[in-house]
């Protein structure tokens, strides 16, 4: 893989986005599918997954058990399952590799595959090409896109959900470890969106609230014919600016469209938000990228 150059550099500042192509090996790729294969394998379904409810009381702690387990998944390894492919009582309706939707948010910081493509070395030269002084990793989640069922992720910006003061300050890697196409669900960015700062926010909700999350503001209406798809070889790496508008279509394939990704902030000067979901904790401070 090529060195990344200035004129590279400049085009992700001007878009908010920047693919390079072939950035991690086929073997680094498949490294990481074969170690999330293991994790499914010793997967346990979290409890709020197992339990029926019938009455509205049971569906409001379901919830909360629900909420909880993502609220508090910022410094562990956790599941987050595809709609409809759990019955009541936590059992899969098909095969449990393919029903899962994401894994998050912590692989970074406990799995030692995905914590060795974090901080490898051409993330880490990448991150100073970037001109980040003090990057720290806040978050990673592995995506899966499952064949058939695999959702649409409408219209966003990454700092809606990991705010930070001032913005700019967030950077998404994002991995594509297998082929990302048009029809199994790549990415689709309005280019130089990221320059109109955010309109809407996902907080904490106060305590005793009926949801561990709200959101402040809104989303616009974005024009579809602004967006252009970003189509991606597995490998390839694609930089995501924390303010760039990027959606996904539902994968309506027969293929999947595996992705591992993570998110830095540049720590210098920064202040990371009280009311994001997702906070450091004692256990585990955000880490430095550069080790």
């Amino acid at each position: 893989m090529a060195s990344v150059t200035q004129e590279q550099i400049q085009k992700f500042h001007k878009n908010g986005f920047l693919v390079l192509e072939q950035f991690f090996s086929a073997e680094e790729c498949d490294s990481m599918r074969s170690q999330i294969q293991k994790i499914i394998a010793e997967m346990e379904v979290p409890p709020h997954c197992r339990t029926e409810f019938s009455t509205k009381e049971e569906e409001q702690l379901q919830a909360q058990g629900s909420s909880d387990y993502f609220l508090t998944s910022g410094d562990k390894i956790r599941f987050f399952f595809e709609k409809g492919v759990l019955d009541g009582k936590g059992n899969f309706l098909i095969p449990k590799e393919k029903s899962v939707s994401k894994i998050g948010h912590a692989l970074h910081a406990y799995d030692p595959v995905f914590k060795q493509i974090t901080h490898s070395p051409k993330v880490q030269e990448l991150g100073r090409k970037l001109g980040l002084e003090r990057p720290v990793v806040v978050q990673s989640m592995y995506i899966f896109k499952q064949p058939g069922i695999g959702g649409e992720v409408t219209p966003h910006q990454d700092a809606t959900f990991l705010h930070t003061e001032p913005l700019g300050r967030i950077l998404g890697f994002w991995i594509a470890l297998e082929d990302a196409t048009q029809e199994n669900g790549c990415l689709w960015f309005i280019p130089g969106s990221h320059t109109n700062g955010i309109t809407r926010r996902m907080v904490r909700a106060a305590s005793g609230a009926s949801t561990c999350v709200e959101f402040v503001g809104s989303e616009p209406a974005y024009d579809d014919k602004q967006f252009i798809p970003l189509p991606i070889s597995k490998g390839g790496l694609i930089l995501i600016h924390g303010e760039v508008v990027h959606k996904s279509e539902h994968n309506s394939s027969e293929s999947s469209r595996h992705v591992f990704t993570f998110h830095v902030m540049e720590a210098k000067g920064t202040t990371w938000s009280k009311e994001n979901w997702l906070q450091p904790t004692t256990e585990l401070p955000f880490p430095s990228l550069y080790t």
